[in-house]
């Protein structure tokens, strides 16, 4: 396989392949980009192959094309998203586009309660949005469309949104305000439906062949295995090739990665195990590095992480970032998320201390929605199992939570108890490492341009 990379394409930055390395080499680099480029193809892969084809497992969100609503938050129990968002309850729909495009019916939603839809194509990258921000709560009708689609818009529908990859997810996210506040999530999301574009026109409906899907690789397994390479050509099968990306996917093909790829990974010689394997370990290190030296200190923020294709504009490392630290994380437009992995003095948050994070009163997060600060242990990126079932402090807690003499709120943040007096704003920890996550949906300006600060926690 080795003397197959030999002289083989152009990188996607347009930098001229160094004729001056080895073979083996030139697959240990090939093997490098292609994880940074796949992981998130893959790892999303994983997440849809437990909700969508393994069925009657725990995380089974029902059959494709069908929106499936949970009437819930996510709890510690919830173990196949990173990062879960325990704000809005969810709404899954796994979208084959193959046959034919689907009708989306939003419900009017009454004004104030923030929904959204996001639309998440195979790559993980967030194609479009339905909801308060973009689309407003007044309800409609929207035709999801994959790339082989040439059809005409029905009359009464109100949009078009297309996919570029066969298989797409929409997350619906609706608002729950407070646990009573449950059945009226329930009314909005029995409102939302989904429909093959034939069944909405009275045709006779539209069929694509049946799909074999492989099993898919556990966590762990997506960090050194090499069948990595084998669910991630078996991906791009329904990921049409992107005029901008020819040399790029050209140069995958050269290592038999691609939809008609011939990567075996029972079938490589040692020299070529070696180096794939060593491939892989480098993007991690790139990764590990990116993340040390620039989202710990700031300089690069969960809102440059995820967005359309055209806003991430080829930088992989990027999404790859962006799917191992919260996988489907909104664009900054509908959500950002300010990480807190670190105190005050930059040691890292560990329930072996108490810590303490104050918003002042007029420094609350600005949002045109609302807010929260989730709890997640580490490495894990889920969420924590405590004696008050709490996992988050957000904004519809405010009348509950205890005013500073001033009008600020100090949260506390430790594994035990603060004390009952201080409970009312306690987020409880586990006894090791974990990282807050602040969600701001619908974010202001203030959050987006940098003029608002995210608060530290402060040990002690």
């Amino acid at each position: 396989m080795l003397a197959m990379v030999s002289g083989c394409g152009t990188r996607q930055q347009a930098e001229p392949a160094d004729t001056a390395l080895t073979p083996a080499d030139q697959v240990r680099e090939i093997a490098k980009e292609a994880y940074v480029y796949g992981f998130p193809m893959v790892d999303s892969y994983r997440i849809q192959h437990a909700f969508f084809v393994g069925k009657a497992g725990p995380q089974d969100k029902g059959a494709w094309n069908q929106a499936l609503s949970t009437a819930r938050v996510f709890t510690p129990a919830d173990t196949t998203v990173q990062t879960p968002n325990a704000d809005t309850p969810y709404t899954m729909l796994g979208a084959d586009l193959r046959a034919e495009p689907l009708v989306l019916t939003v419900p009017p939603i009454e004004a104030g309660r923030y929904y959204s839809l996001q639309f998440i194509d195979a790559y993980t990258y967030d194609f479009d949005y339905v909801g308060s921000r973009t689309t407003g709560n007044g309800g409609g009708k929207y035709l999801l469309a994959g790339p082989g689609w040439k059809g005409e818009k029905p009359e009464d529908v109100d949009q078009v949104i297309r996919s570029e990859t066969d298989f797409a997810l929409v997350i619906y996210r609706t608002q729950l305000f407070d646990p009573a506040d449950i059945d009226n999530v329930k009314k909005v999301q029995a409102g939302y439906t989904v429909q093959p574009l034939s069944a909405y026109l009275g045709q006779p409906a539209l069929s694509a062949p049946p799909v074999d899907f492989i099993a898919p690789l556990t966590p762990e397994e997506q960090k050194t295995s090499l069948r990595f390479f084998e669910i991630l050509s078996f991906v791009l099968k329904y990921a049409p090739v992107l005029p901008a990306e020819q040399d790029l996917r050209a140069r995958f093909a050269s290592l038999g990665i691609g939809p008609d790829g011939a990567f075996n990974a029972d079938n490589l010689d040692t020299e070529t195990r070696d180096a794939v394997q060593a491939g892989m370990a480098d993007a991690w290190a790139e990764l590990d590095a990116f993340k040390k030296d620039e989202l710990d200190t700031g300089q690069v923020t969960s809102g440059q992480l995820f967005g359309t294709r055209e806003f991430l504009d080829g930088n992989y490392l990027y999404r790859m970032a962006g799917a191992v630290l919260g996988i489907y994380g909104n664009a900054r437009d509908e959500a950002i998320y300010p990480v807190l992995a670190v105190d005050s003095a930059g040691d890292p948050l560990t329930g072996a201390h108490r810590y303490t994070l104050r918003f002042a009163p007029d420094a609350l997060p600005p949002v045109n929605s609302f807010w929260s600060l989730t709890m997640y242990k580490m490495p894990e990126s889920l969420l924590v199992a405590n004696p008050i079932n709490r996992y988050l402090i957000n904004s519809p807690m405010l009348p509950d939570l205890i005013r500073d003499p001033d009008g600020g709120i100090t949260v506390n943040v430790s594994h035990q108890s603060p004390g009952a007096d201080r409970e009312a704003n306690w987020l409880p920890a586990p006894d090791g490492p974990f990282q807050l996550i602040l969600r701001l949906y619908w974010p202001k300006e203030e959050a987006l341009n940098g003029s608002w600060e995210v608060p530290k926690a402060v040990k002690g």
